[in-house]
């Protein structure tokens, strides 16, 4: 069973007893009121496994699958004997880290709350779309007719503006922040643990691709 798959299933598990059962949310939920006034530090990984409703919960698994069969691949041919330490490590850190600027920003607003694997997904994603910049990709109503390379900066340049506007009932943060960790983890592990240049491949796919 990869970890994708066991991560999968467990978030899957977890957020549809949550659906049913309020006190699991209660304990789950990323609140940052919480978390500075009683050290729930844990919130920061526990609410990554819960969800709001079941689109919420398919949209973030499905996203997850679409991408995390290669970049799981990736990871144990490049890896190796490291793989699944580094791909948990992606997964996991990444739920902290992106919501680390929501944490500073609302830690004495009682009222706010988040949650969902939005930001560990938006890792993977777009650990993949550096992996694979030339991979057609949809937006939205569009068709998957847009290079990752082109997407990426699009998707990033309107979650900022949302996160900035704070329009909607949805945590943009997370899903700029897991984003940009995702490929920032992506460089560091490879540079220090393997010897993939992940960086000249991603410029020389998208040389080719351009000369098309």
């Amino acid at each position: 069973m990869s970890i994708t798959l066991s991560l999968t299933i467990i978030t899957v598990a977890i957020s549809i007893l949550g659906f049913y059962n309020n006190n699991v949310i209660n304990q789950f939920i990323f609140t940052p009121y919480q978390v500075k006034r009683k050290n729930q530090w844990y919130r920061f990984i526990s609410s990554g496994f819960i969800h709001a409703d079941i689109p919420h919960l398919l949209f973030n698994m499905v996203s997850l699958y679409m991408f995390s069969d290669f970049v799981e691949s990736f990871f144990t041919m490049t890896f190796q004997e490291n793989a699944n330490i580094a791909y948990l490590g992606l997964y996991f850190f990444s739920l902290i880290v992106c919501l680390i600027p929501t944490y500073i920003k609302h830690q004495d607003h009682h009222y706010y709350r988040s949650l969902g694997a939005s930001g560990a997904v938006s890792a993977v994603v777009f650990a993949g779309i550096f992996l694979q910049p030339t991979l057609q990709i949809g937006f939205f109503i569009i068709p998957p007719i847009i290079p990752g390379f082109v997407f990426g900066p699009i998707y990033l340049f309107i979650t900022a503006y949302l996160s900035k506007t704070g329009r909607g009932n949805i945590n943009h943060s997370a899903h700029l922040w897991g984003s940009l960790f995702g490929i920032i983890y992506l460089i560091v592990t490879t540079r220090f643990m393997t010897h993939y240049d992940v960086i000249g491949a991603f410029v020389q796919q998208i040389r080719t691709y351009l000369k098309m």
